[in-house]
């Protein structure tokens, strides 16, 4: 697999056919906007900047898919939406984030553009750490039982287009919700055949991979 957040990366997933490219979109220190994850990921080399990343999107092959730009921090809006439109892309971009105050202040400037809610809101890795991983297990339990009830209280007060859940939290309830505000739920981030074919057969309209070669399984 490529290092993702690259033009090559997003080349080879159009080549495997898919609908849509999700990126990072991360406000550096000083005030830039780039590709990146995060800041540990923006250090270890020279990424993209937010104008060479939609750029590429202007060009084939990359001029035929949608695009997601994965909000990190809030504080960059407005840029990100002057970029977009910029370039054109305000009509196949959809701006996911976990941050409210992003998603209420790109809906005020840019009313066009599809958002996102990302679900829940973490800032790092914690199944990563083996002493975390009961407490983890326990959290994610209690969020996958309540976030129905939450979906349906803030999907119509965010007026999002889309919820992008971390895929354990993704349930029918979950789906049911979303679906009576008119909402999609795109899963995040799933790189098991198996698991994409359970999401699917739940009724997920989408799914986010590192490694787009697995949608071949599920044909």
């Amino acid at each position: 697999m490529r290092a993702g957040n690259t033009i090559e990366s997003f080349h080879a997933a159009v080549e495997l056919g898919v609908d849509m490219i999700e990126f990072d979109v991360l406000r550096l220190r000083d005030g830039r906007l780039v590709l990146a994850h995060d800041h540990l990921d923006a250090e270890r080399g020279r990424p993209l900047t937010l104008a060479e990343g939609l750029e590429a999107f202007t060009r084939p092959p990359l001029d035929r898919v949608e695009l997601d730009c994965d909000l990190k921090l809030p504080g960059g809006e407005d840029r990100l939406a002057a970029a977009l439109r910029a370039h054109g892309l305000v009509g196949r971009a959809t701006v996911s984030t976990m941050e409210r105050s992003s998603l209420g202040r790109l809906r005020e400037i840019e009313p066009e553009l599809r958002l996102g809610w990302t679900y829940p809101k973490v800032t790092r890795d914690w199944n990563s750490k083996r002493w975390a991983r009961p407490a983890v297990a326990a959290a994610l339990l209690l969020m996958r039982r309540r976030l129905p009830g939450l979906a349906r209280r803030m999907l119509p007060e965010l007026r999002v287009e889309a919820l992008w859940v971390y895929w354990p939290l993704v349930t029918r309830r979950l789906i049911e919700a979303a679906e009576h505000a008119g909402v999609e739920v795109m899963a995040w981030t799933v790189d098991d055949p198996r698991r994409m074919r359970d999401l699917r057969e739940l009724g997920v309209h989408g799914i986010c991979t590192n490694d787009p070669r697995l949608f071949k399984t599920l044909e």
